[in-house]
């Protein structure tokens, strides 16, 4: 028979989330979905091939009817308590404190993020989920908010294992656990129902899809998962990150595939860079130039954008906007007021251009967000009612890298290589959620600073200084800045520089820095025995 296996110690009150219910709901969730995810993962290999050899994405001619009917529409917030108004949603990891202050801020919602907020160690997905399982019941010290923000899930992407949960099946084959299915059965085990009884739900964000076929593969872990446990069809709510190139051109098949169980769409921007360079990282047109100059004004981000707010507003889905992530917490006063004047005019722009909703990194910037959307909202809970029929976006205008300032500074690849490594450092040390350089930082910006320097590097871009960038320049540059660096006993900097060599600087492209990160340092500590730290 079929089972879950730990594969790792097993601290005080871990047995209160690893019941022997919850690992039978994870047994039959890999049981009926174990293949189907790796099938998906190939399909994602097959589509990254195409793209590498000529054939870009664009919008499928085979869906046509499904964008072309008017009828259909999402489930949207209908029969979900407490979506309907989403102007400011905070995000961050499951620690004790940060879930604390999140429940306390005035955010409508609160994104709990066990994905790129959160060090997949043992004892923070375990703890997470502990600590998830309290907030749900009311039971967590220092929350004193009468009107907490709603709580959303986003699980590990499709590509994450669980490697201290292993998948046994009937014929006794061992295969580690899906992230996102041990993310996502723990939480819907243990929670659905008090969320229900408590008036709201139990409610997703789904990170990294790539098309819609991977929409489609969630609905059906969703219908499974209610079916199962007893609780009706259509009661899941679901909002997708739009966060890849491909998965923009199926935004509209996206919310079709999940409409019994969609909220949303939200627009992403790092993990979207990322996946523009990560598809077309072998073609010279397609090199970025310094972070600091992608922003979402570009004329490729505002087609993304535009047509964001339109697709979901004529399916009855709200739209939510990007992420500020500014310090509020910074000795400079001119500085942080800079800041949050430039977060305002952010602001201003998404809910000119019709979103829902936006997101901040911290509560202590919940209040300026929602100043703005409170500005043009007043009363009403969403602009669902502006259709943006102006939009008229071809496969072309997301692909337009036109208009970017070609510009690489020796700075800016500077101050890649210092997030790239500073981040992995506090990575590996447990912390996914880092005040690095005056922002605070999770695992999109260490994606898109590695990248960058692995796109520059092979294509070998001349910096302001005159001088081409190649890896011998990159190590120079690498040692310089290390050679800065106050070391403390707990750091990771070894292995961070090791991963930043093996993703940013070898001629293979590893797909995530937080694959061989996870599986080849975070799992072996636990092997040995240092259990709070992997």
């Amino acid at each position: 028979m079929s089972h879950m296996k730990i594969n790792a110690p097993m601290p005080p009150g871990f047995d209160a989330v690893l019941t022997a219910g919850a690992l039978d709901f994870l047994a039959a969730l890999h049981d009926r979905f174990r293949i189907p995810r790796a099938d998906l993962l190939e399909a994602r290999r097959i589509r990254a091939a195409k793209i590498s050899h000529g054939t870009f994405p664009t919008f499928k001619p085979e869906t046509e009817e499904i964008r072309s009917d008017p009828s259909w529409k999402v489930a949207g917030f209908a029969g979900a308590p407490g979506l309907e108004d989403r102007r400011v949603e905070v995000t961050g990891p499951v620690t004790e404190r940060e879930t604390v202050a999140a429940l306390n801020s005035r955010a409508k919602v609160w994104l709990a993020d066990l994905e790129d907020a959160t060090s997949p160690t043992w004892i923070n997905i375990i703890t997470g989920q502990l600590n998830l399982m309290k907030a749900v019941r009311g039971r967590l010290p220092g929350v004193h908010n009468q009107t907490p923000p709603v709580i959303g899930l986003r699980p590990r992407g499709w590509h994450l294992p669980e490697k201290h949960l292993h998948y046994v099946d009937d014929n006794d084959a061992d295969f580690s656990a899906s992230g996102t299915l041990v993310d996502f059965g723990l939480y819907f085990f243990h929670n659905a129902r008090e969320l229900i009884e408590d008036g709201s739900g139990p409610y997703f964000y789904l990170p990294k899809l790539e098309s819609a076929r991977e929409a489609r593969l969630w609905n059906e872990v969703f219908v499974f998962a209610q079916e199962h446990l007893g609780i009706d069809r259509g009661t899941i709510r679901a909002t997708v990150h739009i966060e890849t190139i491909t998965a923009a051109f199926q935004m509209e098949e996206i919310l079709w595939e999940l409409r019994e169980h969609c909220a949303g769409l939200n627009a992403a921007r790092w993990d979207y860079f990322f996946s523009i360079v990560k598809n077309f990282k072998k073609y010279p047109e397609f090199v970025l130039p310094d972070r600091d100059k992608l922003t979402m004004t570009i004329p490729m981000m505002r087609a993304f954008t535009d047509l964001l707010v339109a697709t979901c507003h004529r399916r009855g889905a709200h739209a939510i906007g990007g992420m500020s992530n500014l310090m509020s917490k910074h000795p400079d006063k001119e500085f942080v007021a800079a800041e949050f004047a430039q977060m305002r005019e952010d602001k201003e722009r998404e809910v000119a251009d019709g979103f829902d909703g936006t997101w901040v990194a911290e509560p202590a910037l919940v209040p300026v967000a929602l100043e703005v959307f409170d500005e043009v909202l007043g009363d009403k809970p969403n602009q669902l009612d502006v259709l943006r029929e102006d939009v008229d976006v071809t496969a072309a205008d997301l692909l337009d890298v036109h208009g970017l300032d070609p510009e690489v500074t020796e700075e800016g690849v500077r101050l890649n290589i210092r997030v790239a490594i500073g981040y992995m450092n506090a990575w590996l040390g447990g912390n996914g959620h880092v005040a690095l350089e005056n922002l605070i930082e999770d695992a999109s910006t260490a994606e898109i600073c590695r990248s960058q320097i692995w796109q520059w590097t092979r294509h070998g871009v001349t910096l302001d200084n005159g001088k081409q960038l190649t890896r011998r320049l990159v190590e120079r540059y690498m040692g310089e800045e290390l050679a800065l660096i106050e070391r403390h006993p707990a750091d990771h900097y070894t292995e961070a520089v090791e991963l930043f060599r093996q993703c940013a600087l070898d001629d293979a492209f590893p797909e995530f820095i937080t694959m061989p990160a996870y599986t080849e340092h975070l799992v072996d500590r636990v092997s040995k025995g240092s259990i709070f730290a992997a």
